[in-house]
């Protein structure tokens, strides 16, 4: 997993839902967005004309298409449960709202000046559509709303002293700009058809109808992650490349393509390498080449290194992972096909039969110079943690049996869709693996992790997740998160055995503390917070976006890194619900030099 007249106060906005929100399907989950490519022929007929008149017959087309899809496509609103009313749009606020004065607890000594930013869908028109045909039914995933930015800028007036007087908090919101966002807004009415879920007929005539009207098969969403690079922020989901955008007002600036030379996705959570500031990043592709990394020089300005890395299959990347001197690969088996398409299959799928493994690959290597593991069957999206030790590549993630996208297998345990934290060691020399999983007997769900980021890619001792609530979430086709969690990597739980699948482990469990939010609370995008002049790993604070089902607030609270089980020291009030989303981030910004 960034504002607008930034200090002109904004005591009344309207931020109600616009008509209808989305409805959740359920056969998908919160990663499933991407702009599929099809033919290059089909590209070329957005051309086809005489050449005395290109632009008049290519306009008449355009229009000729239209008018079928109005004629034979019906946008239905997709209506949502009540308990995922928060999951429904919210309008722009149009500038920042002060909230300084909406602030239980004090802002702790040390805590930085800056921005902590979130990233999450946020469906324009009032929420997602599906479509009925002549050719079937297609619909959207809550995941592919348009981004919206939602953001908390912390200013502090007087650096010496950490009182709440000498505070100058803000809120503001807004939405990613993309190249299609701009195209549905000004046409002011649902217009790309949507094209990952129903049936198999409708979805490849909503590429082709896609294609034919607007040169793109689907929309550029932008809403999973906000990094920064050299001192400029970005949005990026893996559909597209990134959007720069001003941290200031939160308008989109360009699209980032590193001066021409990166023409594909980026993946969703890009890294920078330890000790050289590079950043490493991936981009797949239904055709081939399946998957490419690149890697981005410091200063940003330019592509020093792009590899096919030659897989067999398009494999769903959400994140990669860096060391001090490798680049580490999932090539795990959630896939996309566009063959199954045609044949009337899914267009993405989890086989649990297929092939799992890990590559390892020097930070400039190429794909002969990959080390490949062979692990066990599993799809994750998100890495804690890699790094080495030893003769050993240490990686720890997210690790799920099963895929919220498109939807766990019918034969599946119904929360075996749902992550828990795991390790892989990979032994370069011997080629060994051995696994295990990081939790004791208590099965507790996790994912979206976070650490410090001054710790990325070396030897961490501490990491932090979100916490499941499965109660809650078995009424969902997306996870809620009703806690947090601290992971304890050097210290043993006191439950001295634990199971894995039939398998017992010796292994002591790692110790795990937990912060639980009060009933029908669920956070998302939690952010750490490196403290200023901080000494060891867990110097600083979890902040992150809290909503309240019960009572409509939404907040944002900070809570003590060293003791997470402790009260939040700070809770914000907001100005308007703010939904649940993807990935945050607190950037460190000076407001004074800044100005």
């Amino acid at each position: 997993m960034a504002t607008s007249s930034f200090y002109k106060p904004l005591f009344l906005v309207k931020c109600s839902i616009e008509k209808r929100p989305s409805y959740v399907s359920h056969n998908n989950s919160h990663h499933n967005h991407f702009n599929i490519p099809i033919a290059s022929a089909f590209k070329k007929m957005t051309m086809i004309g005489l050449p005395e008149f290109p632009k008049i017959v290519a306009t008449s087309a355009v229009r000729l298409v239209d008018a079928f899809v109005d004629s034979f496509f019906e946008f239905i609103d997709q209506p949502l449960l009540p308990s995922q009313n928060n999951f429904a749009p919210v309008e722009e606020l149009g500038g920042t709202m002060v909230v300084t004065n909406n602030i239980d607890g004090r802002i702790p000594n040390g805590f930085p000046e800056g921005v902590y930013i979130r990233n999450g869908p946020n469906p324009l028109f009032g929420g997602l559509k599906s479509t009925n045909s002549i050719f079937g039914k297609t619909s959207h995933v809550w995941v592919e709303g348009e981004g919206m930015l939602h953001a908390l800028y912390f200013n502090n007036n007087n650096n010496n002293n950490n009182n709440n007087n000498n505070w100058t908090v803000l809120y503001n919101n807004r939405h990613v700009e993309t190249e299609t966002y701009k195209l549905e807004k000004q046409r002011n009415k649902p217009s790309f058809l949507p094209a990952i879920q129903g049936d198999s007929l409708a979805i490849l005539f909503a590429y082709l109808l896609n294609l034919l009207r607007f040169g793109k098969v689907n929309k550029y969403i932008s809403n999973t992650n906000v990094f920064e690079h050299s001192g400029k922020f970005y949005s990026v989901a893996e559909s597209h490349i990134p959007q720069e955008i001003d941290i200031f007002t939160l308008k989109t600036l360009r699209n980032w393509d590193v001066n021409g030379a990166w023409n594909r996705p980026f993946c969703s959570h890009p890294k920078k390498a330890p000790g050289t500031g590079e950043l490493v990043t991936l981009g797949i592709s239904p055709i081939l080449p399946f998957c490419e990394l690149g890697i981005i020089s410091a200063d940003g300005k330019k592509l020093d290194h792009k590899v096919d890395l030659k897989l067999k299959r398009c494999t769903l990347c959400h994140e990669l992972g860096v060391t001090q001197r490798y680049n580490v690969i999932m090539d795990f088996p959630l896939t996309i096909d566009l063959l199954r398409l045609v044949k009337g299959e899914q267009l993405i799928r989890y086989d649990k039969d297929e092939y799992a493994r890990i590559g390892v690959m020097p930070r400039y290597g190429d794909a002969s110079s990959i080390k490949w593991f062979e692990v066990e069957p599993n799809c994750t999206f998100h890495i804690i943690n890699s790094f080495e030790e030893g003769h050993e590549v240490v990686v720890r993630g997210c690790r799920s049996l099963d895929s919220l996208i498109p939807g766990p297998h019918p034969s599946s345990n119904e929360f075996d869709c749902l992550s828990r934290c795991y390790e892989w060691r990979l032994n370069m020399e011997t080629g060994e693996v051995k696994e295990r999983s990081l939790i004791g007997p208590k099965v507790v769900y996790m994912d979206f992790p976070m650490v410090n980021e001054n710790f990325m890619g070396i030897k961490n001792r501490y990491a932090y997740t979100q916490v499941v609530d499965p109660l809650a979430s078995s009424t969902q086709d997306v996870p809620k998160y009703g806690g947090l969690a601290k992971l304890y990597f050097e210290e043993s739980s006191t439950e001295k055995l634990f199971m894995q699948g039939d398998k017992q482990h010796d292994e002591d469990p790692i110790r795990v503390e937990y912060h639980m939010f009060e009933k029908n609370t669920f956070c998302s995008g939690a952010a750490f917070v490196p403290k200023d002049g901080g000494v060891e790993e867990d110097d600083g604070w979890i902040i992150s976006f809290v909503h309240n089902e019960d009572n409509a607030i939404s907040q944002v609270r900070i809570i003590d890194g060293k003791k997470l089980s402790g009260e939040a020291v700070v809770k914000i009030t907001l100005p308007c619900r703010v939904p649940y989303g993807f990935h945050g981030a607190f950037m460190p910004i000076s407001f004074q030099a800044s100005h």
